[in-house]
Order: C-alpha cells, then structure tokens, then sequence
C-alpha cells in the first residue's frame, strides 16, 4: 500500500508542489496587503457591471445647488432661510428629514426663528462631525438637536485610494458615546412608523437584525482588506441608488412652490450641498476614470442617501447586504484554484509536448479563469464579495509553476535524449510541432552499423563491471565521433550501433559523412585499445557496413510508445554488410560509393551473398576519404609465417549466429598477427565465419577459449586451403600464438 500511495505521490507531484507553494506565496502577498489594490479594483469593476436598480421612491434630496447658492449671495446660508426651507417642508408631512449641514453656530439673521423650528420639529436629524476631518477638527452638533437627541454622525470612511466602500452606521464619540450616523438615525426613524425596531441577536458579537435584514459588523480582513480601520460598526456598502441617483429637488424650488403637492410627503428627506465650489464631494466605486474625463464624484448627502435606501431594502425588502467568508475559508478558496491550475497543466503536459502548450491548454485555462470572475460576480450580485484577484493569480502562477517545472524537467530530458540521439533529434522531438506526432515519410538516407569484434568473448571471461566499463568507454568514443559528424543514432544494440545520416535533418553530403565517420571510428579504435591495454585487457577490432537508400523514416509505434526509427531493406542491407567485415574493415555498397564519388580509396572489391538476395552484390572495403575530410586508414601488412610445426585445429561454421551442427578438422600452416592460413579437408565459403579451437596436446593449450575468425580468402590451387582473420581470441591463445609465431620465425 505503501508503494502504491509513493507512486501516485510522485505521479502528482508537480501538482503536490506547485499548488501548495503558490498558494502559500499569493496568501502571504494577500496578508501582506499587496494584494488589496487590485482586490478593490474587482470589487469596484463588480459594483459598475450590476444592472440599475429601480430608484428608491422612499428618499427625496432636497440639493442646494450652485445656482441657489449663487442666488443667496453667500454662504453658509442664513439661519432664517434655512428656517424656512425646514418650515416649507414641514407643511408636507415628512417621515423624516436629515439636515447634512453644520449649525453648530449661529449664522444671523434669522437663528432664533431656526432653534423654534428645531424645538418643534420632532422627525428632524441634524448632523455632527465625531472624528474630525483632515486636520483633526470636530464639529459639534447644533445644540437644540443635541438637547433632544436628534443628531447623527455624518462621518465616512474613505479608503487609502480616496474612494467610499464602507459605510458607519455608529461609532463612539471622545466621551465613549455611542453616536448613531445619520443614514442610521434618519432609516430607524422612518422604519418605526412601519413597526420595526432594532433587535438584538448576539451582543457579544455585535450581531443585530433589524425587519429582514441581519447586520454583522465589519472586520479588518474582511474581504480584501488588510489590517483596514474598523473603528465603530461598520459594514460593507451594498450601494443601491448612487449611480442612478434620487429624486432632487432644489432649494429655491421648494422656497418658491415649484414642487408636486405631496412630492415628500411620507418620505424622508435629506437636505444637503450639492453645488461644487462647497467640494463636499466624494468618490466611490462608481467613480470610474475615463482617459480623457475626471473622475465623477458624489456629493455628500447623495451618499448618506444611499446607505439610508441600502438600510431601508434590506430591512423592508430582504434586499442582502455584502458577506464575506472567513480567512480559513477565503485560505481555501485560493488553494483550490491554485490545484485547479496546476491539475490543467500537470496532466496534459505529455498531452501537449513538453515545451509547447497546445491551445486546448490555453483555453481550458482561460474558460477556468473566466468561470472563476463569472461566478464571483454571480456570488456578488446575491451579496457575496468572495476573493477574486488572489484566486486567478493562483490559476495563473500555479499554471506558470507546472509549466517551469516542465520547462526544467525538458531540459533534463534534453539532456537525458542527448545520450541516445542527436541534438537534431532531440529537438525535433520536443521543439517542433510534428515532432511528437506519428508517422513517418520516405527520405534517402545512408546506413551506417557498427559492430565490436571480440566483445562477447571478452565478457565472459572478465566480471561483469570490468565488460560494462569497456563498453561504455568504447560507446562514449563513438558517440562523439559520430556527434562530430552530424550523425543519427538510432540504436545501440549492445556492442553495435546503429547511425543514420540524413534524418531528421538531411544534407547534401551525407554519403561523404558516413563514410569520413566510418573511418574516424576505426582511428579512435586506437584509444579505446590504449583503455583496454590499461586495463590488462586484449585489444578489439570495429567493423561497420554501410549502405544508402530509401528508407521509411519517422516516429513508429502507439500513442503510448513510439520511437524515431528507420525501416526498410536498405537498413537490412547495411546490417547484412557488417556481418561480411572483419576487424578495421569498412564496407560499402555499390549505392554509397556512388553517391561518393571518387574522393574515396578504394582498397578492394567484393562479392557477397547476403541472405535474402537472390543475386550476389558488390561491396567495396574503403581506405580512406580525400577532399575536405581527408582521413586515411593505415594500411596493416599482414606477413605470415611459416610455422615450423603445424598445429591441429576443429572449428565449426557458424549460421548466423549459431553454430552448424558439424566439427570439421584442419591445421594452421601459417600465422600472423591478425591472420592464419588453414589447410583442411573440407573446403569453406569465401566471408564464412569460423569457431575454431587449438587441439594441440600442450598442456598449456589445454582449457583455452574459442577462437572467432572469418574466411576472407580462398586458395585458386586448392579449395581446402584458406586464409582467416581473427575477429575475436582469448588473450591466453593469442599470447600462444604470438610464442608459436616468434618462435617458427626465429
């Protein structure tokens, strides 16, 4: 079980680590405030998405516009015209008016008529400033209001950006009061008359309802705020009728009598400055910025208006008041779309490729992050203000983790391919976008195979990290000269390789490349051997075939598993080849020395018959390569010798790789470094390869391994007689035979 819970831990573990760490990092810039910007921003592109709500009927501002103020010659108004303007009100029977001006001093003529009509008015609110402004100075209220207790707090809370989101609905004053804001004071008065007063839910928790609504104060974190002011109770401003604005009526209307009998009646009425030069001004989320326009702001009693009809329909109406989740909640929230993120990219990264991001992903990212804003916006419009910009930004950067974590691993793959393929290859596979599909397409492309003579005895009379070092060494050499020479591996199959020259990226000269490659693998053989003889080890010998044709190239296999791979029967050919060398051969078909040209030597011509051909071909063992490669192998003089006594040997032709079922018996007659010349009974096939043993009584011949050797010539005056060439002897045999030798040339 255990097993089973780490594979699908590391199965997901891009996911494992990408969400939790973007979460993490977006929760603590979130904690820090760095976020609460771009947080209020939504909730501002939120509240000016929202449909226009029916305008509150409940509510009338009376406004004292420029044009009245203008037409009083001066300001503060006297006392004896506001006494008037509240006097004319009166007379229609409002539920409650709201005074938004200071009267905290006289401002003659006219004040003792304005304190009677205070006195006498029951349903008015004046108004006093509790915190202060800018400068740190409160205004007192207007002390026949205050005597009665009909004064509200006309204080606002203002964001760091300069904008309204909060609305006061008490707070306390130096003396540790409580002070009702006017909005509140004005909504209770009104709300009243219909039956409803102020229940307590939870005092503790300072949870109260009132008709239909439930009102919780605001806290510091709430929603995407960060550490904000939360002095008094305050709450979230749902804002009603701001942007499409309430019934106005001006001043010198109502003085003069141009107003609708009953225009007020039953309504509450705020009276209140809306001409500019006063700038009692403010913004709010409705105070969008155009490019070319200043932005809109709203006069102060328009927005005690608002937070008066915001009290109203939720009390009357059930209309909801802006919720927030909890911290733990909103916590989340965030690390659910940051899995959300990470889980697109994570499984479609093989999908997709692993440098390129396939539009599906794109879009499938896009639609999350676009379903994420729709559905905060719905939670919104149902009085929700569910944490939006943190979210996205954990879709994104988880989405941009994965992929970097993709971006990275591409690399180790890279890095990883370039130990089997070329860099060609490797970037065709990851960079290009066919590179992954399957399929493939008919190009020319020229063969080379390689084959380590004498390997295979060697491991098996060496332990098995001796054999694996040599390999790996030898295999390490050749893949750089391949490398050096653009070629393809497409295989290494044990000690053989497989190299294509002309896919994926073709040349004009990759006939020439093979064959100069061929020939530089044979003068590295020279430092693999100097490794081996440091290791106490017998030198070893390369052949490789060549052959160019037309060949099926391309990426073969199932969805599951594919490889870049050659097929065709010029693959077959080339391999058919190699099997003909020997040791520091190089043979090639008639095919690639045509594409060549004669900027090769041309050591000797032969005829095979290779299996599965029905007629022989011809092959041609090169020697080296002019023009601007210029590499020569050197010419090796075999000198045999005469031995002085022949030695018994039985052998056995090998098909293939297995061996033919009869032993025949002969004598070597002669021997050189790398050749022997045998005289047998039974004549041999030209390029045959032979398992020969030494059958001599000495006792240190006795127990010595198998010797390998293939037939290169054939005698014209006797068929039993040829020539051999070792491919592969023990080091005690060839010791033996070097003594034999020396010996019999002495």
């Amino acid at each position: 079980m255990w097993a089973k819970l780490r594979q699908q831990l590391w199965q997901w573990r891009g996911v494992l680590i990408a969400a939790p760490s973007v979460a993490a990092l977006l929760i603590g810039l979130r904690s820090a405030g760095l976020l609460q910007g771009l947080e209020l921003a939504a909730l501002d592109q939120f509240f000016r998405l929202r449909s226009k709500e029916s305008v509150d009927s409940r509510i009338v501002i009376v406004g004292i516009n420029e044009a009245d103020i203008q037409k009083a010659g001066h300001w503060p108004l006297s006392d004896a015209k506001l006494a008037k303007l509240l006097e004319t009100l009166k007379q229609q029977q409002p539920r409650a008016i709201g005074l938004d001006l200071y009267r905290d001093l006289p401002v003659e003529p006219g004040h003792q008529e304005l304190i009677k009509v205070f006195a006498s008015t029951p349903n008015l609110i004046g108004i006093q400033k509790v915190v202060g402004n800018s400068y740190g100075l409160a205004v007192n209220p207007p002390p026949t209001l205050s005597k009665f207790g009909q004064v509200g707090a006309n204080d606002f809370v203002v964001d760091t950006d300069g904008k309204i989101r909060r609305s006061l609905l008490t707070l306390k004053d130096k003396s540790g009061k409580t002070i009702p804001s006017l909005a509140t004071r004005l909504a209770l008065t009104y709300l009243e008359t219909k039956g409803i007063k102020l229940e307590i839910i939870d005092e503790t928790k300072q949870k109260y309802k009132l008709g239909k609504a439930t009102f919780t104060p605001f806290n510091a974190h709430d929603g995407g705020y960060f550490f904000a002011d939360a002095g008094g109770y305050q709450i979230l401003s749902n804002f009603r009728n701001l942007r499409q604005g309430f019934r106005t009526l001006s001043m010198t209307d109502v003085l003069q009598g141009r107003v609708p009998v009953n225009s007020v009646r039953d309504r509450i009425v705020l009276i209140g400055v809306t001409g500019e030069s006063v700038r009692d001004s403010f913004y709010t989320p409705y105070s969008s910025r155009q490019v070319s326009q200043a932005a809109t702001s709203f006069a102060g009693v328009e927005i005690h208006a608002d937070v008066v009809s915001q009290i109203l329909s939720a009390a009357l109406e059930g209309r909801p008041l802006i919720k927030v989740w909890s911290e733990p909640m909103e916590w989340l929230w965030i690390f659910g779309w940051a899995v959300v993120g990470a889980t697109l990219s994570w499984i479609r990264r093989y999908r997709d490729g692993v440098t390129q991001r396939s539009p599906l992903t794109v879009v499938s990212i896009f639609f999350a992050g676009g379903g994420l804003v729709y559905g905060n916006y719905l939670a919104f419009l149902q009085g929700w203000w569910i944490p939006v910009v943190p979210p996205v930004l954990a879709l994104a950067g988880s989405t941009i983790a994965i992929s970097s974590y993709v971006a990275y691993t591409a690399t180790g793959m890279r890095q990883t391919f370039g130990r089997y393929l070329t860099d060609e290859v490797v970037a065709n596979l990851l960079e290009t976008p066919e590179g992954l599909q399957l399929g493939g397409e008919k190009r020319k492309v020229t063969i080379l195979m390689s084959d380590l003579r004498g390997f295979s005895a060697l491991s098996e009379r060496v332990s098995s990290e001796t054999a694996v070092e040599v390999i790996n060494f030898y295999l390490e050499v050749m893949t750089e000269v391949i490398s050096d020479y653009h070629g393809t591996i497409n295989e290494i199959m044990g000690d053989g390789i497989l190299v294509m020259f002309g896919a994926p990226i073709a040349r004009e000269d990759d006939s020439q490349r093979a064959i100069a490659c061929a020939i530089a693998m044979q003068l590295a053989m020279d430092k693999v051997n100097n490794k081996a003889q440091q290791m106490n080890l017998p030198s070893l010998d390369m052949g490789i075939g060549i052959n160019t044709g037309e060949v099926l190239v391309g990426n073969i296999g199932s969805k599951k598993r594919a490889k870049y791979t050659v097929m065709g029967s010029p693959v077959n050919l080339a391999a058919r080849i190699e099997s003909y060398t020997v040791g520091g051969q190089i043979l090639v078909s008639k095919d690639t020395l045509k594409e060549v040209g004669s900027i090769v030597r041309v050591d000797e011509t032969l005829q095979i018959q290779p299996k599965g051909f029905q007629e022989p071909i011809t092959v041609y063992e090169i020697g080296g390569i002019g023009g601007e490669f210029n590499l020569f192998v050197p010419k090796k003089e075999e000198v045999l010798v005469v031995l002085s006594q022949a030695i018994p040997v039985q052998y056995t032709v090998l098909q293939g790789k297995y061996m033919g079922e009869k032993v025949f018996q002969g004598t070597l007659v002669k021997l050189s470094t790398g050749s022997a010349q045998i005289c047998s009974e039974y004549p041999v096939e030209l390029l045959s390869n032979l398992k020969m043993n030494l059958v001599t009584g000495m006792e240190k011949a006795r127990g010595l391994g198998d010797i390998y050797a293939k037939v290169v010539e054939i005698s014209a005056d006797s068929p039993t007689n040829f020539c051999v060439r070792f491919t592969g002897i023990p080091a005690e045999v060839a010791a033996l035979l070097y003594y034999l030798r020396d010996s019999s040339s002495n």
